[in-house]
């Protein structure tokens, strides 16, 4: 099998950075309130001890089930992505209950336990059971042991899940220097530390000892996660070397910038047959009925928003808002404000999408239907292993990509949002149970390993206008953010992009070609 995890990330840093107010939710509406000041109205030193210490909790971390299982017979695959979806809607469930209920954390250090994680626990392993009976009972092997493992889930502080330390991304994402004292390093806190409640819905606090994790919605993002790129070491790699067996061409489709704002909140990949199955909004360009109940067969039927009336592939991100204090369309909708993705839904200025070739050996055109995904939604539960966002700004792509941070970026610039996703193909399967196994990244050198086909490399690039974000006193201020898990806090590193690959008029193959003869075409 080939290799699927890139290996180029460290864990995310942490800091501990002061905040003052948390951020409820309420239909759909925004209410700043000082949570926290009952936590200092005793005079009992140890009480308050115990408050701060339980309204420290910042947001709820499972297994990520979906992740691990590597081996689902086809016949349960609706039924075990059926259930994946419950425990998603069960995790965001619970932490709209821990976002609710700061008070009542400050007051009880065993509430969050005994209210939230415990009876999250008991839900998750009856869906686990379910998941066992469904893949037994095609022949199977589920191990019960193993799957109620994974049924519970942990808290994590504000200091976990803060971006902005010294060693944000390492090499690759900009060495020692990111997340310094410009980007939340001792002075974040400040004003922001004393207690206030913040009057202004566009500003985002610090994560802090209060649990608030800042932002117009109160899931993030927070100061940490921006950085000034300017101060930001080179971290570019250079591409692997070209042999002589190289396929040198590129395909460009221009498919528009989803201008017609054809969006949704499901994801047929890993959620077919469930509304709001993504719990965030996408961005769809090409094929334009795609929503969890598309079919391959209504797939290769509908319309496309490509140039090239061949290309019917489904290219969709999450959205980027800007949260500015303002509201989009889905304030009061599940996937959007209900679940912490608030602000002004910008699209892009441009839209790129481009297949390139292997530097080491010719391309196999993609099989008719193969699914994709690339980075990881829910990089705040796994880690960085498959992460793989990559944010920058014009005039800065060729020397600086980052991963755990948003740019910030200088006066006439734009933010850019790139991926580039696996081209390495199992030659047999057009998914895998967990939608990562049947594809992998190439090595260093640009090589496929153990018998995995080299296919046209997919890489998006995406322009958006924004405003620059302001840092002041360990608050950002017009922060902006993709949408995500409400309870993922909407990390820069959560990025992700989904394909699947719909093609007519042999259009897959003339790809194909084109790379492999070292042509330009569109």
């Amino acid at each position: 099998m080939g290799r699927n995890n890139r290996k180029r990330r460290t864990p995310l840093a942490t800091k501990a950075i002061a905040a003052s107010a948390a951020l409820a939710l309420g239909g759909g509406g925004l209410i700043w309130a000082n949570f926290y000041a009952s936590a200092h109205e005793s005079n009992n030193s140890g009480q308050n001890q115990t408050k701060a210490a339980a309204a420290q909790v910042a947001t709820i971390s499972c297994p990520d089930v979906g992740q691990k299982l590597t081996n689902v017979p086809q016949k349960a695959r609706q039924g075990v992505a059926t259930e994946l979806a419950n425990l998603d809607k069960q995790i965001t469930e619970a932490y709209a209950r821990l976002a609710s209920t700061r008070q009542a954390q400050t007051q009880d250090a065993s509430f969050v336990q005994n209210a939230i994680v415990g009876p999250l626990k008991e839900k998750r392993a009856a869906t686990l059971d379910r998941i066992r009976i469904d893949i037994q009972r095609v022949g199977g092997q589920a191990n019960a042991a193993t799957l109620s493992s994974f049924a519970a889930c942990t808290t994590q502080t504000a200091n976990e899940t803060t971006a902005g330390g010294q060693n944000q991304g390492g090499q690759d994402q900009g060495g020692q220097d990111q997340g310094g004292q410009d980007q939340g390093g001792q002075d974040q806190g400040g004003q922001a530390g004393d207690g206030q409640a913040s009057a202004d819905p566009s500003a985002s606090a610090s994560a802090g000892a209060g649990g608030n994790i800042g932002g117009q919605a109160g899931n993030g993002p927070v100061a940490g996660d921006f950085v000034d790129i300017t101060k930001v070491q080179a971290n570019v790699a250079a591409k692997p070397q070209a042999n002589g067996n190289g396929s040198k061409g590129t395909f460009t489709t221009k498919c528009g910038v989803n201008a017609n704002k054809n969006h949704n909140t499901d994801n047929v990949i890993v959620a077919p047959g469930v509304t709001n199955g993504a719990h965030h909004l996408h961005d769809y360009v090409g094929n334009q009925k795609v929503d969890a109940f598309a079919t391959n067969d209504s797939l290769i039927a509908d319309q496309t928003s490509c140039q090239n009336q061949g290309d019917l592939s489904a290219y969709y991100w999450p959205v980027v808002r800007v949260q500015d204090g303002t509201q989009d369309f889905d304030q009061n909708a599940a996937g959007g404000g209900t679940e912490g993705n608030v602000g002004k839904i910008l699209t892009p200025v441009q839209a790129q999408i481009k297949y390139v070739g292997s530097p080491t050996s010719k391309v196999t055109a993609m099989p008719q239907f193969l699914r994709i995904i690339t980075g990881d939604a829910k990089t705040t539960t796994n880690g960085l292993a498959n992460a793989n966002a990559h944010w920058s700004c014009t005039g800065f792509e060729n020397k600086v990509q980052l991963t755990e941070q948003y740019p910030i970026c200088p006066q006439g610039s734009n933010v850019v949002r790139t991926f580039a996703f696996q081209s390495c193909w199992d030659g047999t399967n057009i998914d895998s149970a967990n939608h990562r196994t049947h594809v992998a990244f190439a090595d260093a050198a640009g090589n496929c390993a153990n018998g995995f086909k080299a296919i046209p490399q997919l890489t998006m690039r995406l322009v958006y206008k924004i405003t620059p974000p302001t840092l002041a006193n360990g608050q950002v201020k017009n922060a902006y953010a993709v949408d995500g898990f409400p309870e993922q806090l909407h990390k820069p590193s959560t990025d992700h992009d989904d394909f699947i690959a719909v093609f007519k008029n042999n259009l897959a193959n003339k790809i194909a070609t084109c790379i492999n003869n070292g042509q330009r075409c569109q």
